[in-house]
């Protein structure tokens, strides 16, 4: 039975759910859509303050070993912590969840604007609600919230229920926390205007095998050091939307992660019984710049490889959708030079094609710059198969990133419509 408490009260948690081994801590709130709010949670050592920057989980280091960032912009429940309760370490005294308002800089957005906001702490492993805090509509010009504390009591975990408002958004509140932060107060990148592709020539389909080892005489790099925390993002929002990725040293782009992520709360009720969960995969169609044309994909085991052609490389399959992360692509941008684009796709390989439940989202990672989000906000039910960016070498030194999201029956009309000219055959896992 869920408890409901108010600003200023204690309650217990693990005490009374003694089998609690996933804590789902579910935040949502009502407010306009250009007021952008964001949830971040620190885990907090005795004297109050992080270990490193990696206890700070929110979107721009969105999981650890034991706590994992979800996003479902679409609500009602708009962010989502898991943590596993077994695996916090007992250095751990403290999470401190916050809510910040990201573009408080470029605008005169305050909490004044929002409302409805509250946090519920839910059995991730039944579903059932623990207890809901709903937030007071008090608050005028902060702009952030330390909503609530999760804290050790003796061999029990309890939840202080906070409220409290502050200014400066999240990067004073890393200050405070120990995080360091690194200064972003220069202005973020113009987008360019996009690049038109040339005509496709026929080209053969060439993959290397990969059992094939990757050759390498040179000595293992040294570990990169730490760096400080980018706070910045920038969302694509509009179909042709292109930004290009931030120039360094020729040919040293480093590694660029791209993550989908969906919601896989499977749909109650009666005409859903016996179905399973949406299985979303992610995947990108290649061509290098000597001509050679692909497809890395968990469908047919095409899984790429980092060190050799085609230089972009999925994880592991999730077949399962229990991986909290969603499905993750890299690629290699210190190949730029090989590399003449890369058209990022997502199919629905299992369960009904329903993209208006998947709530999928793309966030693009890179060394030293913003991430850039692509949402799967537009939708087309009756087709499996959305591309949803295409990356393109920008004269050997950066990439572009434009905006796509377009649906499509398969694979073969994809490739029509961005004039690959693969042969395409039917395939399965």
């Amino acid at each position: 039975m869920s408890v409901s408490i108010v600003k200023g009260q204690k309650t217990d948690v693990t005490k009374l759910h003694p089998e609690l081994s996933q804590l789902n801590i579910v935040l949502g709130w009502q407010a306009p859509a250009a007021l952008e709010l964001d949830t971040s949670a620190f885990l907090l050592q005795q004297d109050g303050r992080v270990s490193s920057d990696n206890d700070l989980i929110f979107y721009g280091n969105p999981r650890n070993a034991f706590i994992t960032y979800q996003e479902n912009p679409a609500g009602p429940d708009q962010r989502q912590f898991q943590v596993t309760m077994s695996a916090l370490p007992q250095s751990v005294h403290k999470i401190a969840v916050t809510l910040t308002i990201y573009n408080s800089d470029t605008g005169n957005y305050t909490f004044s604007q929002a409302s409805g906001m509250y946090l519920r702490a839910v059995d991730g492993r039944t579903g059932a609600e623990i207890f809901r805090y709903n937030l007071d509509n008090h608050f005028s010009n902060e702009t952030a919230i330390v909503i609530g504390e999760f804290y050790r009591y003796q061999s029990e975990w309890k939840f202080s229920a906070v409220g409290a408002g502050y200014f400066g958004g999240l990067k004073e509140l890393c200050g405070s926390y120990g995080v360091d932060v690194e200064d972003t107060s220069s202005a973020a990148p113009s987008p360019s205007p996009p690049i038109s592709s040339p005509p496709v020539q026929q080209a053969p389909v060439r993959q290397v095998p990969p059992s094939t080892p990757a050759p390498s005489s040179a000595p293992p790099a040294p570990a990169p050091q730490s760096a400080p925390l980018n706070l910045r993002k920038i969302e694509l929002k509009k179909k042709g939307d292109v930004i290009n990725l931030q120039k360094k040293a020729a040919g040293t782009l480093g590694e660029l992660l791209i993550n989908l992520n969906w919601n896989r709360v499977q749909k109650k009720g009666f005409f859903n019984r016996g179905s399973g969960g949406t299985d979303l995969d992610l995947g990108c169609l290649y061509e290098l710049k000597d001509g050679t044309k692909g497809v890395v994909q968990a469908l047919g085991n095409r899984f790429g490889h980092m060190d050799y052609e085609p230089y972009v490389a999925l994880d592991a399959d999730d077949r399962t959708g229990a991986r909290a992360g969603g499905e993750n692509m890299r690629i290699n941008g210190n190949k730029i030079a090989q590399i003449q684009r890369i058209l990022v796709f997502s199919f629905i390989y299992e369960g009904i094609s329903r993209w208006t439940e998947a709530d999928g989202v793309v966030t693009i990672y890179q060394k030293d710059g913003p991430d850039i989000i692509v949402r799967l906000d537009e939708h087309d039910n009756g087709k499996p198969m959305c591309a949803i960016a295409m990356i393109q070498n920008v004269g050997n030194e950066t990439f572009s990133i434009e905006r796509i999201v377009q649906y499509f029956a398969g694979h073969r009309q994809m490739d029509e419509a961005f004039r690959w000219g693969m042969r395409w055959t039917a395939g399965r896992k």
